[in-house]
């Protein structure tokens, strides 16, 4: 362990005094230089605090977020000004080694006016990460997104055809600090006038009392066949070090009783039928299954009451869930909705041209709609915002679903 703590602190040094050569070789200016040793330092102070306050249980604060967001600025531009000169230095070696082993025609003169022009680029281009993180922290986390996804069943009840769900997830209320722009979701939710409202998952980060500011506004989320909810793993109070067991288990007793008293029906590993006639399609609601995370879902105990040949929508938090076991379950559920994974809050997508997060690299189904073996998932990318307080390139997003029954051809 200490070997490593060792050659963590070389790499650091080594790193910070690459990138301080970027700067020397950009500019002369004093002043500058003071400049990027004081954000660099305040960059690690903040740094220590988190981890300080990590290892304390602190609860999550908005100045906290904002302070880790600061840090995390900080070093994608300084690993970008190390990439730009790496790959400079790079191409001197070559040229370098060409000239030994006689491969140039004639000797390539030292051109420093070319590492000074790269080094002021990579300072230039550095801007690019402060504005980006800068807008997903004041804009970005509320640039919400209604999303619209119309899905196809042969087997739907024809009673239920244009059948319209709206599914929300992830929404972390202890990390908002907008009053307005809550309200503002909570009414764009409204105004797409579903039959149904499905949430898929953590209402909180660590505790039941951060939903207490916010009960009234998430009490106005109504629907004509109601509002059903499933428990994420930021929902068991896990997350925060506990004094006794019994504070926990009472705390996981109070967001229960919280979300009931906003008016959402919290399934538990059951089900409930939504009737039109005399037609039904069956909601399934188990607790959070994950592979990494807390397991307490049961497919088998979830489904018990329903029909064997009943359209079914399952409400999963976990999208590992529906890879590892339901997609491949005998029983077919037609259609999953799931959350869990906020698309990382970083990435790039274009529709019909790209689709990208790192967090693709960690979970298959990780954003939209995804279809195997018959069945179809939908994930969330959430609402709101875990760890790092904004959103680039990834944006909360609420989801609206029509059901329609094939036609049938004769």
């Amino acid at each position: 362990m200490n070997l490593l703590l060792f050659l963590f602190v070389l790499s650091v040094i080594g790193i910070e005094l690459y990138a301080y050569q970027a700067l020397k070789t950009a500019t002369n200016k004093g002043w500058f230089r003071w400049f990027y040793w004081g954000i660099t330092s305040l960059g690690y102070l903040i740094f220590l605090i988190q981890l300080v306050m990590f290892i304390a249980g602190a609860k999550y604060r908005g100045l906290i977020g904002l302070s880790f967001a600061s840090f995390i600025t900080v070093l994608i531009a300084k690993w970008l000004i190390i990439f730009l000169l790496f790959s400079e230095d790079v191409v001197r070696l070559l040229v370098f080694v060409g000239r030994i082993l006689g491969l140039s025609a004639k000797p390539q003169p030292y051109m420093p006016s070319r590492k000074k022009f790269i080094s002021q680029i990579a300072l230039g281009l550095t801007a690019l990460p402060f504005a980006s993180v800068i807008y997903g922290v004041f804009k970005g986390r509320y640039d919400f997104r209604v999303i619209h996804h119309t899905l196809t069943f042969d087997d739907l009840p024809k009673s239920f055809d244009g059948y319209q769900i709206t599914h929300i997830s992830d929404l972390h209320m202890g990390t908002f600090d907008n009053k307005e722009k809550v309200n503002y979701a909570i009414d764009l939710i409204m105004r797409q006038q579903s039959e149904v409202i499905l949430f898929t998952g953590d209402l909180v980060n660590n505790e039941s009392t951060e939903v207490l500011p916010w009960l009234t506004t998430l009490s106005k989320l109504s629907a004509p066949d109601g509002v059903f909810s499933v428990l994420g793993n930021h929902d068991y109070s896990e997350y925060k070090r506990w004094e006794r067991p019994e504070d926990k288990e009472a705390d996981f007793e109070h967001l229960l009783q919280l979300q009931k008293k906003m008016g959402f029906q919290v399934l538990r590993n059951e089900s409930v039928t939504i009737e039109r006639g005399n037609e039904e399609i069956a909601l399934v609601g188990v607790e959070n299954w994950g592979d990494r995370f807390v397991k307490k879902g049961d497919l088998d105990l979830a489904q018990k009451e329903v029909k064997t040949d009943a359209f079914k929508i399952l409400m999963s938090h976990d999208p590992s869930h529906w890879e590892q076991i339901v997609k491949n379950h005998p029983t077919k559920y037609h259609l999953t909705l799931s959350g869990h994974t906020h698309g990382m809050q970083f990435g790039i997508e274009i529709p019909g041209w790209i689709k990208w997060s790192p967090i693709q690299a960690r979970y298959k189904y990780w954003a939209g709609i995804y279809t195997d073996n018959g069945k179809v998932i939908n994930v969330n990318r959430g609402l709101g915002c875990l760890g790092f307080p904004g959103r680039i390139g990834i944006w909360p997003e609420i989801t609206v679903i029509t059901l329609k029954k094939s036609a049938i051809v004769l």
